[in-house]
């Protein structure tokens, strides 16, 4: 479980393909004594488990000092963007939540919904709008000020507009994840609140 709430931005290192599975290898700025096998890792909003891990070699320059490696059932790439990533490629990382943690997002799971797209891109002041389509089937969850989680990152639904939910991005937030890489017509993986889905099956149950 984690809260979308993104501590570090990862680069994918290798890719190796295993028949129908996927293994990765991500460099990042985790210790990585800090890194358990068999912990999860959100990346890029995806839950995945840690099989491998170990330390960059002296020398290297970037702030990224460890890597750990994870890999991808084909369940998980049929619903991800995971196939099309490539070596350099960011991605946003989260640590699973621990108890006594704060809770400064919303409850994400790391178990995405689906792929959905950027409609448009509106700089307004010092913060970015982002307006992304949502595949229809999933409009019954979506609801003003509630939260959706967009490549891993807790965010706030500012208007719902059909199946399209618009959200505003802090300068904080364009800086410190992979947000700022993409625009019009990118996808990104989304999940929808917990909350309102078990909303939504109490009340189809009563009605």
């Amino acid at each position: 479980m984690f809260t979308g709430i993104i501590t570090d931005v990862g680069l994918v290192e290798i890719i190796q393909n295993n028949n129908d599975d996927i293994r990765l290898s991500i460099a990042t700025s985790y210790d990585a004594d800090s890194i358990a096998i068999g912990a999860s890792i959100a990346c890029s909003g995806v839950c995945l488990t840690v099989t491998e891990k170990g330390e960059i070699a002296n020398g290297e320059t970037s702030k990224n000092k460890s890597w750990f490696s994870v890999d991808v059932s084909q369940e998980t790439i049929s619903c991800t963007l995971i196939d099309q990533w490539q070596k350099g490629d960011q991605i946003n990382l989260e640590r699973s939540l621990k108890f006594g943690d704060e809770m400064g997002g919303h409850i994400v799971k790391g178990h995405v919904d689906g792929i959905a797209n950027i409609v448009n891109v509106q700089e307004i002041g010092d913060s970015w709008r982002y307006d992304v389509e949502i595949p229809n089937k999933y409009k019954p969850y979506l609801a003003e000020k509630g939260s959706i989680s967009l490549n891993g990152i807790s965010l706030t639904i500012n208007e719902v507009n059909d199946n399209v939910v618009s959200v505003n991005i802090i300068p904080h937030t364009y800086e410190f994840t992979n947000i700022n890489t993409l625009q019009k017509n990118s996808k990104l993986h989304f999940e929808i609140d917990i909350l309102s889905r078990y909303a939504k099956k109490i009340t189809d149950n009563i009605y």
